[in-house]
C-alpha cells in the first residue's frame, strides 16, 4: 500500500495505522518435536530456522510503521495474549475514558468479549482499512438473549458447556447476530468459562458472544495482574455508565430480538465431531456415533466404510515393535488451542486425570502424537507449582511451544511407520484434539475424523487409544496389578480441581510472563532487519512477494463490473470452509505450489506450510481450493483438489484450470451452498479466488467474514432466492453464467435482486450481498484498500 502511495503520487507515510495495533505471531509453531524435554526449544529453533525471512519482515514493520506493538513468536496465542495482558476494558487516552473495543484477523478475537469487551474477527483486508481509518460498516444485528441458570454437574467441563452451547445456537441461527449471555448461571461461570464460550462465536456463527462486566470480570483482571487503580477506575466508569452487572442487585428484563435458555446442570461430558465444531456427540454415545459414522454415505457425519473391512487390523512395525492399527484409532491427541489452553479449571483437570492414570500404570501407546501447547507461559508456572507437569510429561504431552500448533493445522508429520499402515490400509485415523475447528484435512492429511474435546477428555482418549469406545461400559486400559482401569478411576471431581486452581494460579506468575514478553526472546532480538519506511522487495524470495493488487491502479476507480459468459469454477455444497477454500496447513508434494517451490529450488523439507508462505501471493494463488477434502459436484463426488476445465472436459488442478480460463479471457463463478466460508477469517480465502480470476460466489448463504472478505476484494456475493439452489434450479456448473449489472454504482442499491443468466437459456433472480453503501463504494473503487489509498490521497489525514 505505501508503494502504491507512492507511485501514485501521494504522501506514503500516510499508509500508517491510526488506531492502537498489536500483532501477536502465533500461528507459525509446529509440532516437530514432541514427547521430548527440550521440545519447546528444539520446535522454537526450527521455527526461526524456517521463518526466518518472514519474521525479519515483520520485525521491519514493528520499525517501519508507528503506533504498532509487535509480540514476538513463541509468546502465545494472541487472544489468550489479550485476554491475560493487552485487554484494557476501558481505554484512558490523556484522561478521556471510552469503553475498549477490538477487531483481530482472526474469527477467535471474540474470546475477548468473554472480558466484557466488544471484539469480533475480521479478514485482514477488513483489518487494514480499519487502521487507516475507514469506517468498520455493518447492519444493525439482531441481538439474542441466552439466560443461563443453575450449575455445572460433578465431572462437566467448561468444553462441555461450549459444545453444548455451539450446537444450539448454530441450530437457532446467529450469523451476522450478536448474542449476550445473562441470568443467575453467570455467577457460577469463571470469567475463563465465559472467554471459553466467547471463543467459539465463529464456530456458532455469531459476530460477538458477550459476556457484561461484572465482579467476576473485576476478579480476573486483578488475578491476572491488572493494578488496583486501572481495576477502580474500570468499576467506576462502567457503573456511571450503567454498563456494569451488578448481580447482587434486582436485574431488569431486557428486551432481545430472540431468547434462548439452558439450565448449567443439564450439560453432560460430549465431544464433538468427527468434521465439524457443532456436530456434538454425549460421551455416552460416543461408540454407537462411531460406528453410525463408518457405516454412513460419505458426509459430514459418514465415511462409508464397507461393513466387511470395518474390523480392520492393519499390522505394522514401530521402531522394532510390532504394532497395530484399526479404523478410529487416535494416532494425534493435543492439548491446544486459545479456547482451552487459557482455562486453568480444564488445564489442571487434564494434568489430575493424568497423575491419576500414572499412578495407576497406565500408559500412552507410543506411536500417539501427544502435545501440549499453550497459549501463554503462564499455564507453565502454574502447571510447574501445581507439581501435575511431570505426570503430563510422563504420558507423552510435554510442552512443544507457546502457539496455535495443531489446532490450525501445524500438528507436523506423524511417523513414517503410523503414516504408512493408515495409507496402505485406507484406515479413518482418528485425531483428538482441544481446539475449535475439526474441518476435513485442517488438523493432518491423514486423520480423516478428527474430534474437538476437553483436555481432560484430550488424555484420556490418548490412554484408551481410540474414539470407538464406551467410556461407561469398557476399561480405558490395564494397570500395573493387571487391574482393569475405568474412566471414572481417573476424572477428577469439581472439588479436586478447585482446589488445585486455588493453589496453583497466582497473580505473580501473570505479571512475570508478560514482563518478558515485553523484552522479547534472543532469536527474535538478534534478528537484523533493513531501515526504511519502504519495504525492499526481493524477486527471488518465496516468501515475501510484491502482490498484484495496486500495480495497473490509477486515481480513476475503475466502477462496478458485471460478468459475461463465465465458466463455473467450482460447484460446491454446504458448509465449504475457509479452509476448504485456502487451506493453513501443509503443502501437499503433488500440488501446484509444491510445484512452483520446488522449481525454485526449495527442498520437500522446507516447503514448511501455507500460513508461513501467505506472504507470497504466487504460493498461496497456487494453494487456493488445494485442500485434499474438497468435494466438486464437477467431478460427480470424486474428493480432491481437482475441477474440470468445461470446455475441453479435462480434469486438471483448480489453479491450472484457473489460469486456463484466464489465458482465454473468461470470467469465472462460484457456485456453492449454505454456510459458505465458514470458518477461519482468512483474507485468502477472498485473495485466492480473486487472483484466479473469480468475479462472483453465488450461494446459499454467507458466514459475515467471508463475505466481508469477498466484498474487500471485489468479488460479487449473490445469494440464492430462499428455497432455491443450484440444484432446484437443475444448474450443473457446465453452463456459462451472465450477470448484468448497472456501470454506474448509484444505480445499485444494497441487498437488491440482480438477474443471473445462463447459456442454455436459464434464468433466475439472486440477492445481491452488498449490505451497505460503503461497502458499494469499495466495489466502485475495485476493492476496500484501493478505496482507502485514494481516500487518503484525497484527504489531509
Amino acid at each position: 500500500m505505501r508503494d502504491a502511495m507512492n507511485n501514485l503520487g501521494g504522501d506514503s507515510n500516510k499508509i500508517n495505522p491510526l488506531v492502537p495495533v498489536d500483532l501477536v505471531i502465533d500461528h507459525s509453531v509446529q509440532v516437530d518435536v514432541a514427547r521430548s524435554e527440550n521440545a519447546v526449544q528444539a520446535n522454537m529453533e526450527l521455527e526461526f530456522q524456517r521463518n526466518k525471512e518472514r519474521f525479519a519482515f515483520l520485525k521491519w514493520g514493528s520499525n517501519a510503521f508507528q503506533n504498532m506493538l509487535v509480540v514476538p513468536p513463541g509468546s502465545g496465542i494472541v487472544h489468550q495474549v489479550n485476554l491475560e495482558y493487552l485487554g484494557r476494558v476501558v481505554f484512558n487516552t490523556n484522561g478521556l475514558l471510552y469503553p475498549d473495543s477490538v477487531v483481530g484477523t482472526d474469527s477467535h478475537t471474540t474470546m475477548i468479549d468473554g472480558l466484557g469487551v466488544a471484539g469480533w474477527g475480521v479478514g485482514g483486508i477488513e483489518a487494514e482499512a480499519a487502521m487507516l481509518g475507514q469506517p468498520m460498516s455493518m447492519v444493525l444485528p439482531g441481538v439474542v438473549g441466552f439466560k443461563l441458570s443453575g450449575k455445572l454437574r460433578d465431572g462437566v467441563t467448561a468444553t462441555d458447556l461450549v459444545l453444548t452451547v455451539t450446537q444450539m445456537l448454530r441450530k437457532h441461527g446467529v450469523v451476522g447476530k450478536f448474542v449476550e449471555f445473562y441470568g443467575e448461571g453467570m455467577s457460577e461461570l469463571s470469567l475463563a468459562d465465559r472467554a471459553t464460550i466467547a471463543n467459539m462465536s465463529p464456530e456458532y456463527g455469531a459476530t460477538m458472544g458477550f459476556f457484561p462486566v461484572d465482579h467476576v470480570t473485576l476478579q480476573y483482571l486483578k488475578l491476572t495482574g491488572r493494578s488496583d487503580e486501572t481495576i477502580s477506575m474500570i468499576e467506576s466508569y462502567l457503573r456511571a455508565n450503567r454498563m456494569f452487572v451488578d448481580y447482587s442487585e434486582p436485574q431488569i428484563e431486557r428486551m432481545y430480538s430472540s431468547y434462548l435458555a439452558l439450565n448449567l446442570e443439564d450439560v453432560e461430558p460430549c465431544i464433538s465431531g468427527p468434521k465439524r465444531p457443532h456436530d456434538r456427540v454425549p460421551l455416552r454415545e460416543m461408540k454407537a456415533d462411531w460406528h453410525a459414522c463408518l457405516d454412513n454415505r460419505v458426509g459430514f457425519k459418514g465415511f462409508a466404510i464397507p461393513k466387511e473391512s470395518q474390523s480392520k487390523v492393519a499390522e505394522f512395525s514401530f521402531r522394532g515393535t510390532s504394532a497395530q492399527l484399526r479404523h478410529g484409532d487416535v494416532v494425534i491427541a493435543a492439548i491446544t488451542s486459545c479456547t482451552n489452553t487459557s482455562n486453568p479449571s480444564v488445564m489442571l483437570g487434564a494434568a489430575l486425570v493424568a497423575k491419576k492414570a500414572c499412578e495407576l500404570g497406565l500408559e500412552v501407546k507410543p506411536w500417539i502424537k501427544t502435545s501440549l501447547a499453550p497459549g501463554s507461559g503462564v499455564v507453565t508456572k502454574y502447571l510447574e507449582k501445581s507439581g501435575l507437569q511431570k505426570y503430563l510429561n510422563q504420558l507423552g504431552f510435554n510442552i512443544v511451544g507457546y502457539g496455535c500448533t495443531t489446532c490450525i493445522g501445524n500438528s507436523g508429520d506423524i511417523d513414517e511407520a503410523v503414516a504408512s499402515a493408515i495409507t496402505e490400509n485406507d484406515l479413518v485415523a482418528a485425531a483428538v484434539l482441544s481446539g475449535n475447528r475439526n474441518f476435513e484435512g485442517r488438523v493432518h492429511p491423514l486423520t480423516r475424523a478428527n474430534y474437538l474435546a476437553s483436555p481432560p477428555l484430550v488424555v484420556a482418549y490418548a490412554l484408551a487409544g481410540t474414539v470407538g469406545i464406551d467410556f461407561e461400559t469398557e476399561p480405558i486400559g490395564v494397570g500395573k496389578d493387571g487391574k482393569k482401569i475405568f474412566f471414572r478411576d481417573i476424572w477428577p471431581s469439581n472439588d479436586e480441581v478447585a482446589q488445585v486452581v486455588h493453589s496453583s494460579v497466582l497473580p505473580d506468575m501473570f505479571k512475570a510472563t508478560y514482563q518478558a514478553i515485553t523484552k522479547g526472546n534472543p532469536m527474535w532480538n538478534q534478528l537484523s532487519v533493513p531501515s526504511g519506511t519502504l519495504y525492499a522487495w526481493d524477486s527471488k524470495s518465496t516468501y515475501i512477494h510484491e502482490p498484484p493488487y495496486f500495480k495497473s491502479m490509477t486515481m480513476s476507480p475503475p466502477g462496478p463490473h458485471g460478468v459475461k459468459d463465465a465458466y463455473c469454477l467450482l460447484n460446491f455444497g454446504d458448509s465449504i470452509t475457509t479452509d476448504h477454500i485456502s487451506p493453513a496447513g501443509s503443502i501437499h508434494k503433488d500440488s501446484p505450489a509444491a510445484r512452483y517451490l520446488m522449481e525454485r529450488g526449495v527442498d520437500r523439507r522446507d516447503f514448511n506450510s501455507y500460513g508461513s508462505r501467505r506472504g507470497n501471493d504466487e504460493v498461496m494463488a497456487r494453494g487456493t481450493f488445494a485442500n485434499i477434502r474438497l468435494v466438486n459436484k464437477l467431478l460427480g463426488g470424486e474428493v480432491g483438489p481437482k475441477t474440470i476445465h468445461i470446455s475441453t472436459g479435462e480434469k486438471l488442478s483448480v489453479f491450472d484450470v484457473a489460469m486456463r480460463y484466464k489465458s482465454e479471457g473468461r470470467d469465472t463463478v462460484i457456485l456453492a451452498g449454505a454456510e459458505y466460508g465458514s470458518g477461519s477469517s482468512r483474507d485468502w480465502a477472498a485473495k485466492g479466488p480473486m487472483l484466479l480470476g473469480v468475479k462472483a460466489v453465488i450461494a446459499k448463504s454467507f458466514e459475515r467474514i467471508h463475505r466481508s472478505n469477498l466484498v474487500g476484494m471485489g468479488i460479487i456475493p449473490l445469494c440464492f432466492k430462499p428455497g432455491e439452489d443450484a440444484e432446484t434450479l437443475g444448474l450443473t456448473g457446465h453452463e456459462c453464467y451472465s450477470i448484468d449489472l448497472p456501470s454506474n454504482v448509484s444505480e445499485i442499491r444494497p441487498g437488491q435482486d440482480v438477474t443471473v443468466v445462463t447459456d442454455n437459456g436459464k434464468s433466475f433472480a439472486c440477492t445481491l450481498r452488498f449490505d451497505t453503501e460503503v461497502e458499494l463504494a469499495y466495489f466502485d473503487h475495485g476493492g476496500i484498500l484501493q478505496y482507502a489509498i485514494r481516500n487518503l490521497i484525497h484527504t489531509n489525514h
